[in-house]
């Protein structure tokens, strides 16, 4: 059975290392995890309550592809010391309506690349906390900060340094552990 990971970036930025790292997970996934990169959070209108009677197709099409998925990537680069407005607007939208969330007990892993040497820890903290809220499970371990980014990838974008580049990959396994995990305790529930 393949594992279906639905990875997306916190960054609308075309040269974002963060999307960078999204592909580098996906080259990096094990055989039997296919990982799907979704990069429409920019076409998403801001969050509104009033247009959750008629949901608008691309927050419909997100919402989609994460229930369809066994688990989330996300790498999201910082911006004053939290998560980028357009990717706590992407999981506003995900996270409704109200009691109906398709992030509910999904599987989650976080990541992300900086040019500071801090790397993305606190944006990274506050996307635990929201997914703290919204009762997904999240991988706690390894955390994927990759600080000083011109040093770790190349002029086309492509992820070189081999310790992140393991890093990437051993958070990638992790996923996959956590949704064996959880498929497993539906199945036994």
């Amino acid at each position: 059975m393949t594992i279906k990971i639905l990875a997306f970036s916190g960054a609308l930025r075309q040269a974002s290392t963060n999307t960078a790292l999204v592909r580098a997970a996906k080259q990096l996934a094990p055989e039997g995890v296919e990982i799907e990169i979704y990069d429409g959070l920019g076409q998403l209108p801001f969050f509104d309550q009033d247009l959750e009677a008629e949901v608008p197709a691309s927050v419909a099409e997100l919402r989609q592809k994460i229930a369809d998925a066994d688990g989330v990537l996300i790498a999201s680069p910082e911006y004053n010391y939290s998560i980028p407005g357009v990717l706590k607007n992407g999981l506003d939208w995900a996270s409704r309506p109200y009691g109906e969330s398709v992030l509910t007990n999904k599987p989650v892993a976080i990541m992300g690349a900086s040019g500071s040497a801090f790397g993305t820890v606190r944006a990274q903290n506050h996307l635990r906390d929201v997914f703290h809220w919204l009762d997904a499970k999240v991988v706690t371990k390894p955390e994927v900060h990759v600080g000083n980014n011109w040093e770790r990838f190349d002029g086309e974008g492509n992820l070189v340094d081999e310790t992140s580049r393991n890093l990437v990959a051993g958070l990638v396994a992790a996923l996959v552990v956590l949704i064996e995990e959880t498929q497993k305790a539906k199945v036994d529930a």
